[in-house]
Order: structure tokens, then C-alpha cells, then sequence
């Protein structure tokens, strides 16, 4: 069965986002290139990384606030509270990283459940697949062990940090835009 592809475009001017929503056609698999280009997520890690770097938000809330933007803003921009606490490894615990907490958190608006004992179908497949892909670009997710020989807010700790809420926040896109 086809169906005609769906273009959802977004207002943000800085982000321009656009979003294929359709059924692969003739029993073929879409790639996920397909499904969101690789402008659009470039567009959007440069979003996050620029909010981080100017001090507007740090890792956990820009990779939050991209995504949210990038899915039409189902949640109140207000969310971000919740994702506050987990900059610096869960409030400078050092634990996991902030940007990929936030990338969790983010998947949570589009996979996530808000009744109790509901399915949720693609969470634990897109969170276990955003770790993964950490991971495998950063070897661990401790942002104790990620910043070990770094001074916490000098310029090379700020460059890491912004780099990884903008890798981050591509793989959320990315992985947002699979379905």
C-alpha cells in the first residue's frame, strides 16, 4: 500500500525543520535519510549546541527543548524543568551524562506513556539505541570519566560539552524521525 508523504514544517526560523510522515512505497524500506535529512539535523545540533553555548540552557535541557521543537511542541516549553537537574552528570554527581539524559528524556515525549500499565512501543529500542551510539562515539557515559582531565566551565570542558549535546541531540532527531 502507498500513501502520499506528509511535510510537516515547523516555525522556528533558526530550525526550519521538515518531517516526511509516510509509508514506505512498494514494500520498500525507508532509510532513515529518508525520513528526516541530514540538513535537519544538522540544523537542529546546531540549535542545541548554540543554546548551550550561550549560556541559555545547558546539555540535558537543549537536547529536550530541540526535540521538542522538532516534534511541533507536543509538550509545554515549561518541560524543561524536568530536565534541569541533570546537567554535570545529575546536578554535578559526575554520574551519566547530562545531554544523554536529556536524549532519553526527549525519545520520552514521542515513545513515552501517560497511563499507567500502557505500552510503549520504540522507547526501550530508541533509548538502548541513542546509549548505544554514545557509546560507540565516547566509550562511556559517566560525564565524571568524560570530563576526568577537564576543569569544570574552561573553555576545553565547555567545547566537549556542547560537542556531545549536539551529537546527542542528532541522534535524537535522527531517531525521532524513524517513525
Amino acid at each position: 500500500m502507498t500513501s502520499m508523504p506528509v511535510i510537516l514544517y515547523f516555525k522556528n526560523p533558526e530550525i526550519m525543520l521538515q518531517v516526511k510522515i509516510g509509508r514506505a512505497q512498494d514494500n520498500k524500506q525507508e532509510t532513515n535519510k529518508d525520513m528526516v535529512d541530514r540538513e535537519m539535523i544538522e540544523k537542529a545540533r546546531r540549535q542545541a549546541e548554540g543554546m548551550y553555548r550561550s549560556g541559555q540552557f545547558l546539555c540535558s535541557e537543549a537536547v529536550f527543548l530541540v526535540a521538542n521543537e522538532f516534534l511541533g511542541r507536543p509538550v509545554p516549553d515549561e518541560m524543561v524543568r524536568l530536565a534541569s537537574g541533570f546537567p554535570v552528570g545529575m546536578g554535578t554527581a559526575g554520574c551519566v551524562c547530562g545531554a544523554l539524559s536529556g536524549g532519553v528524556m526527549a525519545l520520552g515525549i514521542r515513545y513515552g506513556r501517560t497511563e499507567a500499565g500502557a505500552k510503549t512501543p520504540g522507547m526501550f529500542e530508541a533509548a538502548k539505541e541513542l546509549h548505544d551510539r554514545f557509546v560507540a562515539r565516547r566509550k562511556f557515559t559517566c560525564c565524571r570519566i568524560l570530563t576526568k582531565k577537564l576543569e569544570l566551565g574552561s573553555p576545553e570542558h565547555m567545547k566537549q560539552c556542547i560537542a556531545i549535546t549536539g551529537e546527542v541531540t542528532a541522534d535524537v532527531i535522527e531517531l525521532l524521525g524513524e517513525k
